[in-house]
């Protein structure tokens, strides 16, 4: 009940798009914590990344999912995670590690059963899937949880005696094989397979294709029934399996939220790609609070375009898709941490509820379709 108003529409003005037609943002709302702040640039033909933040006076959810070979499970998950969060943590009494694996491992299930029974139709749904990672703050506890690449990292003030006045932490683990430690990890799950992980097109990739290790989806990486099947064959190479390549077992860390720790970043790799930890740690810090999110992806948007030598005004002119080639589909959600250790819940008069999702496809917002950009609001 809590958030089945996550799919109605909304109104254009809670979100807006400045002079980057493929750039929208959102300034700044309240949760029970703080303030938050999101912006989403797209660059590719559909945009792969979805987002959203759940508030409530006793609990804040965030999600970041970053989809690959098409949008559909980015936007599946952005529909099903949360609603199995809620119902799980109901059902127990509150969040737990449990919880979330327990609403990971149902949304990937039910993915599954999705691309069963689009298979026949489209059996390349079989090669869709998306990085997942979600963060959530219940009783001065964070909890961050995620497959793939995307990243969660903490700005909290520095000892007496640092140099600088903020550290940045990072909370969530890279599930990447450009990673040493990570590629160990799959290789020492696969020691009969000598073509586990293999260098190739300049990255480090499982089997050649994808270089994430653990997501939702990608079915035909877990599934040998796909890759067998002749109607696969149509339109991408069989990759022999004797068992999953790539897993849906989330990395999870819990943490007590100190008087010193200042906020969140949670952000796709499109983020992470054109800035360290360290940099957007610092440009939150040393900034105001409105806008923030879209600063952070603006500042990755020059590093891109510095690496091409190009401007960032030049950049802007790129359509979808072919902007691809420059930089990727980025999200940036900045979670403010004001209250911690103190009762907030007076800053949700009537226990309201709230649900924001940036939008489904933000190059559709020059047409009529903002039904694809959804806030709701429950009172």
């Amino acid at each position: 009940m809590m958030l089945r108003s996550c799919y109605r529409p909304l109104e254009r003005c809670f979100g807006r798009r400045g002079s980057d037609g493929l750039l929208w943002h959102m300034d700044l709302k309240p949760h029970a914590s703080g303030d938050f702040s999101i912006a989403v640039v797209q660059a590719n033909s559909s945009l792969e990344d979805q987002s959203q933040v759940f508030t409530s006076p006793f609990a804040t959810y965030v999600g970041v999912y970053d989809g690959h070979g098409g949008p559909e499970a980015s936007r599946f998950i952005n529909n099903h995670l949360f609603p199995h969060l809620h119902n799980f943590a109901t059902e127990q009494g509150g969040l737990s590690a449990d919880v979330i694996k327990k609403a990971f491992d149902a949304t990937e299930e039910e993915f599954l059963h999705l691309v069963k029974r689009s298979w026949p139709a489209r059996p390349q749904i079989a090669s869709v899937g998306s990085c997942c990672l979600f963060g959530a703050i219940s009783n001065d506890v964070l909890y961050v949880a995620n497959l793939g690449d995307s990243r969660a990292v903490l700005g909290r003030k520095a000892s007496e005696g640092r140099r600088t006045p903020v550290v940045a932490e990072r909370l969530s683990t890279d599930h990447n094989v450009a990673v040493e430690e990570v590629r160990k990890e799959v290789e020492a799950l696969h020691p009969d397979d000598s073509h586990i992980v293999v260098y190739t097109r300049g990255v480090w990739r499982i089997k050649g294709i994808i270089q994430v290790s653990r997501s939702i989806g990608d079915m035909y990486l877990k599934k040998p029934e796909f890759n067998r099947d002749p109607l696969f064959h149509q339109f991408g190479s069989p990759v022999p399996l004797k068992r999953p390549v790539v897993t849906a077992e989330p990395s999870i860390q819990i943490r007590k939220l100190k008087p010193h720790d200042l906020f969140l970043i949670f952000a796709s790799d499109g983020l992470w790609e054109q800035l360290s930890d360290e940099a957007a740690v610092e440009i939150v810090f040393n900034n105001p609070r409105a806008g923030i999110a879209k600063r952070l992806v603006r500042a990755a948007l020059q590093e891109a375009a510095k690496k091409r030598e190009m401007r960032y005004d030049d950049i802007k002119k790129i359509e979808k898709g072919i902007r691809r080639h420059f930089h990727d589909d980025i999200t940036v959600i900045v979670i403010y941490l004001d209250h911690i250790q103190g009762s907030s819940s007076g800053r949700f008069k009537n226990s309201a509820v709230d649900c924001t999702s940036a939008p489904v496809d933000i190059f559709s917002l020059n047409t009529d379709e903002a039904e694809d950009e959804r806030i709701h609001t429950i009172s």
